[in-house]
């Protein structure tokens, strides 16, 4: 089992920020936006689905897992109220989060399923924000530009969304989770999320005036498709989760683990003085 330290970031979300606040880049600033649009019902429905899963363990299985879950919520209770505020300065800034509404009404209709339906495709989730995550750690340019807050912010959850990978994939096969659904739910979410952050991107960009603006496609084929772009180098990673034997710790998570220890002084951890 993993400890899992939960940590208050110190920095200030309430002054605001510019609306292409990633280095003036459009769609890199509306591709960071919905993606914060989605965190705050998502990261909800992580800490519900593992408690819930939990919860259906025998009492010896059940104390095995209760204290890493204990820090992933954490984590996760922390990265929603920072995004939080993050999408409160995009609300002023007259951003619409349509995504948030279309995934509301999409859980409500699934909230009957099976408790491991909900982890499975939490531990999925969890597969592609760690991926995420490392591409972040290791792309500064993707944050080229923007304010020394922002970068932290981003980089922060990023470090601890790679620290916390393998929680609901392990709390997922305890529960007895089979590798027939953990594809499926797999399949299910990468659809699902990269369709509600597509649309919600465009929805960004078109708030924002830059929509059709040949320089914010340049970027995005840039962003995502590039020689060292999101989707296209990260592949290789996504197929990983496909293979019977696949687990989360055998993904490397030392550039997480350099982040947390050389910016320590950007937050302080939960629980110990400051």
């Amino acid at each position: 089992m993993t400890d899992l330290t939960v940590r208050r970031i110190l920095i200030d979300l309430n002054t605001p920020f510019a609306v292409r606040w990633n280095g003036g880049d459009a769609f890199r600033s509306a591709f960071f936006n919905a993606l914060s649009m989605s965190f705050p019902l998502g990261e909800q429905y992580f800490m519900d689905s593992v408690r819930a899963g939990l919860k259906t363990l025998p009492e010896d299985e059940r104390a095995r897992f209760a204290t890493e879950v204990q820090g992933f919520v954490g984590q996760e209770a922390t990265h929603r109220r920072i995004h939080s505020l993050f999408n409160a300065q995009l609300t002023q800034q007259g951003f619409d989060n349509a995504l948030e509404r279309r995934a509301t009404r999409r859980l409500e209709a699934n909230a009957h399923r099976d408790v491991r339906i909900h982890v499975a495709a939490t531990a999925a989730t969890e597969h592609l924000t760690a991926i995420f995550a490392d591409w972040m750690l290791s792309h500064p340019e993707a944050l080229e530009g923007s304010e020394e807050r922002l970068k932290t912010l981003w980089l922060w959850h990023s470090a601890e969304e790679s620290e916390h990978r393998s929680t609901a994939f392990d709390v997922y096969h305890a529960i007895g989770g089979n590798h027939e659904w953990r594809l499926r739910l797999f399949r299910y979410i990468t659809i699902t999320f990269f369709s509600d952050v597509a649309r919600q991107t465009v929805r960004n960009l078109w708030h924002d005036k830059a929509l059709f603006r040949w320089s914010t496609w340049r970027s995005a084929a840039s962003f995502l498709f590039g020689a060292r772009g999101l989707i296209r180098s990260n592949r290789a990673q996504w197929r990983e989760y496909l293979r019977e034997d696949f687990h989360p710790g055998q993904q490397d998570g030392a550039r997480s683990e350099q982040w947390l220890r050389d910016n320590s002084s950007q937050f302080t951890v939960v629980g110990q003085p400051t």
